[in-house]
């Protein structure tokens, strides 16, 4: 992803939220999403980001028809596993977002995009890559399980216009015969850095 593929990327993003999100979130809030306001949040976000985040894009015919970003995770409970030595960087990777545009889902590209974070991921060092899921939405529930992740026992709500949403997390081992995760609750922020 580039500074210039920004203002499509916040397009994917809240088509996606409105898509995905219907029935699980406020309808209010959904139409309010504004692309423009959303854009001017990614790009402050994309100038200061760390290193360790990638964000990428899929394309078709020269238009951005998804998006991913992989980070550090964000959780304070998630530590080296007991099968795990202390690492000098963190050990442990987010998929911190995963939209596609919605009239393409179920074409391969939101699997594309994940296995290209997960490379990136493990490029990073990281041994496991955690990731949030709305409860209800058993869509994105169902991707990920199928490509490997498994709830991790970990569940938050945060709020959404007035109204608290619930989120399970899950996590997949990037290494052979992985670790344990803990399976503490914690204080959690929206599903996306935004």
């Amino acid at each position: 992803m580039t500074e210039a593929d920004i203002e499509a990327v916040s397009a994917v993003r809240v088509h996606g939220w409105q898509t995905a999100y219907r029935g699980l979130m406020p309808q209010a809030y959904l139409d309010a999403m504004s692309v423009t306001a959303d854009a001017e949040r990614r790009r402050s976000w994309f100038a200061r980001r760390s290193p360790e985040v990638s964000d990428l894009v899929a394309e078709r015919n020269g238009e951005v028809v998804g998006w991913a970003c992989v980070g550090p995770a964000r959780d304070p409970d998630i530590a080296p596993g007991a099968t795990e030595l202390p690492a000098p960087g963190p050990t442990a990777g987010e998929l911190l977002a995963l939209y596609v545009t919605p009239t393409l889902i179920g074409t391969g590209i939101g699997h594309t995009l994940l296995t290209a974070g997960t490379t990136r991921a493990r490029s990073h060092g990281f041994h496991t890559l955690y990731l949030w899921v709305v409860r209800g939405n058993t869509r994105a529930q169902r991707f990920y399980e199928r490509a490997g992740f498994t709830p991790d026992g970990a569940e938050e709500s945060y709020d959404v216009g007035g109204s608290s949403v619930p989120e399970l997390r899950y996590r997949r081992s990037l290494v052979e015969g992985g670790g344990t995760p803990p399976n503490a609750h914690k204080t959690h922020s929206p599903p996306d850095p935004s």
